[in-house]
């Protein structure tokens, strides 16, 4: 997420918001918010309860590993995909004895037969895909009926996605900027368009592709802004302020009909 058009200060500009920084806010964020969880949490439980031990899992756009380092299941049922080549012989499971089966594949393409798989997730995809229904179809074709597709992504009516937006028209503004606030490699910064990331786009995709929305959490997180303690208060009253179909991160789970 990118906000340094928002701020002048040069000790703002050149500041660093590590990952490190962010889950600590976050942790205040819990205790003043007590009922709260980061939605990563709320998207990791969703794919822990609809995991079974026979249950057959994609990783859609798996990167160098994430949620799939920390389930209980047997890697040889999990299939991680990702365009990215590097990624693929960088993941940090690819020296598991068993490693984890990896495939280079765009996930509007993918090289798996009608009914592969009974749960498919993706974290931090959804607001990359040019055409999603292309993609939304894919997983409809591969999830076995009754088969879930879980996901977090961000949510395009929050204003710092839609900032991100705008500054994701220039060309490579928005990779710049995402290595200078958040210290992110410009090979792992990836254009955003955000096509399926509001309610209303992933019912209709849904829809589209013979998929049910079960659920849909949309989840505050001001952490984004804190490049200071000042601007972390800031941002925590102005989640207070939006609407709750506004707030930034939206964690979902469709079915397979």
């Amino acid at each position: 997420m990118l906000v340094s058009i928002l701020f002048h200060k040069r000790d703002i500009i050149h500041a660093v918001l590590s990952l490190e920084r962010q889950n600590e806010l976050r942790r205040q964020y819990q205790q003043i918010n007590p009922g709260w969880r980061p939605a990563t949490e709320v998207y990791a439980g969703l794919v822990r309860h609809h995991l079974r031990p026979n249950s057959r899992l994609l990783d859609l756009g798996c990167g160098r590993g994430g949620l799939v380092e920390q389930l209980d299941h047997q890697l040889l049922q999990v299939v991680g995909v990702d365009p990215d080549w590097r990624s693929l012989r960088e993941h940090r499971l690819a020296n598991h004895r068993p490693p984890l089966p990896r495939v280079a594949a765009a996930s509007r393409a993918l090289p798996f037969a009608r009914g592969s798989f009974d749960l498919v997730m993706a974290s931090w995809l959804l607001e990359h895909l040019v055409r999603p229904e292309e993609d939304f179809h894919q997983v409809g074709r591969l999830l076995r009926p009754g088969g879930h597709f879980i996901f977090v992504t961000p949510n395009r009516r929050h204003p710092l996605i839609r900032l991100n937006r705008l500054a994701g028209r220039f060309a490579g503004l928005q990779g710049r900027l995402v290595h200078r606030l958040y210290g992110r490699a410009l090979a792992d910064t990836f254009p955003a368009y955000y096509r399926a990331n509001t309610p209303a786009q992933l019912e209709r995709l849904a829809q589209e592709s013979n998929l049910k929305l079960v659920s849909l959490d949309v989840i505050p997180d001001p952490t984004y802004l804190a490049f200071t303690p000042t601007l972390f208060h800031l941002a925590c009253s102005l989640d207070e302020r939006l609407p709750s179909v506004w707030r930034i991160h939206l964690v979902g789970c469709l079915q397979r009909l």
